[in-house]
């Protein structure tokens, strides 16, 4: 019997057949902000693996942020409340829809008035939050704004976290912080319709969820 024969030393190693498959490229990270993001006037946009029904598909304006917590208002969630009936002397400086909009799960019966200046704001009710957005005094005299604002919105309540409970949220991914804009105040948009368009100014992969529902609870 012929032993089989040796590998020729320098005829190098079998050349392995081709399989017609390529290393795929690295998928870029998913980048959604740190708390360091988070201030005022930045937004907090539910991811879509955020399930609580509170939140799901929600943008949330912060209005502070320190170490005693994080305070803000749910963006583009309009109740059936009219302004006018409430506050019938702010109901001229509010933007369509002229209702009050649920800001968030916390002290529902208090009011809370954002507006965006188109001049510098003086001494007539109005504390600056972040670039020309201010929080207005509804203890004040309406008629004091007239002129001195492109339009406001009210919220019934407000988005709340105690220290540590939002760090802990943003670590596992429910929630991306990305730039607010004045814009996003006043916007006629509302539920996924603001969502997306807030997600869809993003780069990157965070855009491509624009796509995606942006409250999978009802998908």
């Amino acid at each position: 019997m012929t032993p089989p024969s040796s590998p020729d030393p320098e005829s190098g190693p079998p050349a392995r057949p081709a399989t017609g498959r390529r290393r795929p490229d690295p998928v870029p990270a998913l980048s959604t902000g740190t708390l360091d993001d988070v201030r005022p006037g930045s937004l907090l946009v539910a991811m879509p693996g955020l399930t609580d029904p509170t939140f799901a598909g929600t943008v949330v304006f912060v209005l502070d942020h320190n170490d005693s917590g994080t305070l803000g208002v749910v963006l583009g969630r309009p109740s059936q409340v009219e302004i006018g009936d409430v506050l019938p002397g702010w109901c001229d400086l509010a933007v369509d829809p002229g209702v009050f909009h649920v800001g968030g799960p916390c002290e529902t019966d208090t009011a809370l008035c954002l507006a965006v200046c188109t001049t510098p704001s003086g001494d007539c009710g109005l504390r600056p939050v972040a670039g020309d957005v201010h929080l207005v005094d509804l203890d004040a005299d309406p008629d004091e704004l007239v002129g001195r604002v492109r339009g406001l919105r009210v919220f019934a309540g407000y988005a709340g976290w105690s220290p540590g409970q939002l760090a802990a949220e943003v670590a596992e991914g429910a929630w991306a912080c990305v730039p607010g804009r004045p814009d996003d105040v006043l916007s006629e948009l509302a539920g996924p319709e603001l969502w997306r368009r807030v997600m869809g100014r993003q780069t990157g992969p965070l855009a491509v969820l624009s796509t995606a529902p942006a409250d999978p609870t009802v998908n």
